[in-house]
């Protein structure tokens, strides 16, 4: 019987195995002491990391850690108090805030998202000494952050006043602290006037040594702007263009769809349409319009200037120049009158500089302008008006009155040509210095007033005629006229007689100014 040999057992080397699972155990728990002493989302590195990116006191009201399967944490009833006065308002606070990181980000210092909730920042009015500096850029790398249905509020200067509230639906900011530009993406509701925008672009890099320099673009649309609220003006206003520069220099252009813009005191509706190019200073607001075009009906409007801080005095000043060529004297008069007909048609060019002060007080109270104008080829739409011009041109003439009873539209109608002057426009009233204006016949150099709060009309001159004064009517006026003769100075082609228009500017009443005419006589 043959014998079986058992082969011995193998020998394991136990010593280098337990040396290696010593080693990684060392590891591992060197490695847990790293992440204890470095962990970026336990709650006293989150908050001074907050405190650091807001430079306010940021409390918190519950934190939960997270660690499978990503690292982050949950912050709950957060708020940031900048101003450290007993009773001020937190600049900023959030219902809950989750910060979402990967275990790669853990040394990086990269975080893969924050989710901000129920957001509210509150700015304090301009000039309550509240002062804030300037962070510097962000070492921690943030790939998304979003606040959707963010609130950011404005505070007026006047406590009865509520404050600017801009309304965020949308908001998310990606590539937050890296070495390029963050780009954003944005819906929201704008304050004044009332209506939604959406926006999207790129910001940055952050420049924290000159906060003006830091780069921004993109583009925007705003839609359903209600221009109501401005009281003077009314219509829906859409808006789309392009931006880029830096905060402090950003180039706009664009363009404005209005299709039924009105000025309230005017029954007329019109589409309106307008392209420009502006620079607006975002650290201030301040705008500079470099170029706008406004057309309307058969009239374009050019104009420049800005609206911005002037001084030390509170809000805004526009300051504009305003110019248009060719124009249609009939579309100018159409906004702001509230007859069915303008009370003119013909052509008109006028330039004028244009100055809108900040204040409580009415538009037509506070605008202010001085310019010049001209108008060619008048012609008033009121008959009865028109129908004057015509006789008094006939008269001027001398020639005979045509029969009353002819068809109106048969009549030839007189062109008011050369109309001009220079108007001073201050507290809603316009002063004319200087205004002429020539029918065949006859010329005019008047001077006075218009109110354009009480439209009431004070305008007073010289009417110049080719034939004798008694003969541009008949009849008892006639009469009364050749009585008058002496008051007026007689030329070899006629007479100049002071005339007079007053009334308002519905009704208005055209006459001889015997009392000027009497004072001139008697002076002589």
């Amino acid at each position: 019987m043959a014998t079986t040999k058992i082969a011995p057992p193998l020998k394991v080397p136990l010593r280098p195995i337990a040396i290696t699972a010593f080693a990684v155990g060392v590891l591992f728990l060197a490695g847990v002491g790293v992440l204890c002493a470095r962990w970026p989302f336990s709650q006293q590195a989150v908050i001074k990391d907050l405190q650091d990116a807001s430079m306010s006191k940021v409390q918190v009201g519950r934190y939960h850690g997270r660690y499978f399967p990503r690292p982050g944490c949950v912050l709950e009833h957060v708020t940031f108090q900048h101003n450290p006065k007993p009773g001020a308002a937190p600049l900023i606070t959030a219902q809950r805030i989750t910060v979402q990181g990967s275990f790669f980000g853990l040394f990086a210092r990269h975080v893969k998202g924050i989710q901000v909730e129920g957001m509210r920042i509150l700015v304090p009015a301009r000039g309550t000494g509240e002062y804030f500096k300037t962070p510097q850029r962000s070492t921690i790398v943030i790939d998304q952050l979003t606040a959707d249905g963010a609130v950011l509020e404005i505070a007026s200067k006047n406590p009865d006043k509520q404050p600017l509230k801009f309304n965020f639906h949308e908001f998310t900011l990606n590539d937050v602290g890296s070495i390029g530009p963050a780009s954003f993406k944005a819906k929201f509701s704008n304050p004044e006037p009332r209506g939604e925008i959406r926006t999207n672009g790129k910001f940055g890099p952050w420049n924290a040594d000159d906060v003006g320099r830091t780069p921004v673009s993109g583009e925007y649309l705003f839609e359903q702007a209600n221009l109501g609220e401005f009281k003077a003006i009314a219509g829906t206003l859409s808006s789309s263009g392009k931006f880029i520069g830096t905060l402090d220099r950003i180039a706009v252009e664009g363009s404005t769809e209005t299709p039924n813009f009105a000025v309230t005191s005017s029954s007329h509706r019109l589409a309106l349409r307008t392209h420009f190019q502006s620079e607006v200073n975002a650290k201030n607001g301040d705008t500079f319009l470099r170029t706008v075009a406004a057309h309307f009906w058969r009239t374009t409007v050019w104009s420049e200037g800005s609206i911005a801080r002037n001084g030390k005095q509170e809000g805004k000043m526009a300051s504009l120049d305003i110019a248009t060529r060719n124009g249609r004297i009939e579309d100018i008069l159409g906004l702001f009158t509230s007859s069915p007909k303008a009370p003119m048609s013909g052509a008109v060019n006028f330039k004028a500089k244009v100055l809108i002060p900040p204040g409580q007080r009415s538009f037509l109270e506070k605008v202010e302008l001085q310019g010049d104008f001209g108008v060619d080829d008048g012609k008033f739409t009121k008959l009865e008006t028109q129908e004057g011009v015509n006789q008094l041109s006939e008269g001027a003439r001398g020639e005979k009155d045509h029969d009353k009873n002819e068809p109106a539209q048969l009549n030839a109608e007189t062109v008011l040509s050369n109309l001009k002057g220079h108007v001073i426009l201050k507290d809603g009233t316009a002063n004319f210095p200087n205004l002429s204006f020539s029918i065949p016949g006859a010329s005019a150099q008047l001077h006075g007033t218009y109110n354009l709060i009480s439209e009431k009309i004070d305008l007073h001159g010289t009417l110049n005629t080719d034939a004798e004064l008694s003969k541009t009517t008949h009849g008892v006026k006639a009469l009364m006229l050749k009585v008058l003769d002496p008051f007026f100075k007689k030329h070899r082609a006629g007479y100049a007689a002071p005339v007079k228009i007053t009334g308002t500017y519905e009704h208005p009443s055209f006459g001889l100014d015997l009392a000027d005419s009497e004072s001139k006589h008697h002076g002589s």
